[in-house]
């Protein structure tokens, strides 16, 4: 996973915890529930890209 991929999830991230926590300051829940979700997503997204890399370094292990 490169450096921008990385960065750019964990802005993501950040940026859903960010709505969430104003969602729960204003007692909004509608973006409390959006900010869960792209929290959760940028996760996933996160998650895939880990297991992207790891298959990678599987297959490059056995190639050497």
């Amino acid at each position: 996973m490169s450096f921008t991929e990385k960065a750019r999830n964990k802005v993501e991230q950040m940026a859903g915890a960010a709505k969430e926590r104003v969602g729960d300051m204003t007692d909004n829940e509608r973006m409390r529930g959006e900010g869960a979700s792209e929290k959760s997503e940028a996760r996933a997204k996160q998650a895939g890209q880990n297991m992207k890399d790891a298959g990678r370094n599987a297959k490059d292990s056995f190639t050497k």
